[in-house]
Formats: C-alpha cells, sequence, structure tokens
C-alpha cells in the first residue's frame, strides 16, 4: 500500500463519518459535494460530525481516493469505515431510509 493509501486508510477508519468532498462543508466547491453535504444534513447529521477532506487542497488524495475506492468520481462518502458511494447514491439512500438507517439518524 503507498503512502497515500495508507493516510486515506488511516482517515477512513478513524473517522465515522467521512466525505472526500470538493471544498468544505461550509463552503463547497463543485454542486455533487454541496449536494452530498446537504443530504447529510438532511439525514439528521450534525455538521461537527462530518469528517470532510477537501481533495482540491491535496492532489496525491484527489487522485489515490479513486483507487482506494474504484470508484471514479468525488464526493465519496465513509460510513464508520465502509465506502457508500457519491451524491447520486447518497440521494438514492436517502430516498428510501436506507442512508438514515447506517447513520442512526432518523430525519
Amino acid at each position: 500500500m503507498s503512502d497515500t493509501q495508507q493516510r486515506i486508510d488511516d482517515l477512513v477508519k478513524a473517522n465515522d463519518i467521512l466525505l472526500f468532498m470538493k471544498g468544505t462543508a461550509s463552503f463547497p466547491q463543485c454542486g455533487f459535494s454541496g449536494r452530498a453535504v446537504q443530504i447529510l444534513k438532511a439525514c439528521g447529521v450534525e455538521p461537527k460530525a462530518i469528517t470532510t477532506v477537501n481533495v482540491l487542497e491535496d492532489a496525491e488524495i484527489r487522485e489515490g481516493i479513486k483507487g482506494y475506492s474504484n470508484w471514479p468520481t468525488i464526493p465519496q462518502l465513509y460510513v464508520k469505515g465502509e465506502f457508500i458511494g457519491g451524491s447520486d447514491i447518497m440521494m438514492e439512500m436517502y430516498e428510501s431510509g436506507e442512508l438514515q438507517g447506517m447513520l442512526g439518524t432518523q430525519a
């Protein structure tokens, strides 16, 4: 495992709700990242409970996360170490109630 992959793995394992995104939760820098944050908020997740990684600040993480998850796009959500998906999958899971169940919230 490369150093970058190890850094990503450590982040995934250390944070219950981890979102790799473009920008920050308070200032998303792409529509999909903004949508992912809004979905988490709609699920009732407290903003302080979400750990975000701004991939625009770290080119190694930006490329490395795609290989780590075998998923080509950002944002990427991890819940308790499990890869969930991007904003489209998050929306589908939110609409079905599945995401709230994974997050332990009832919105």
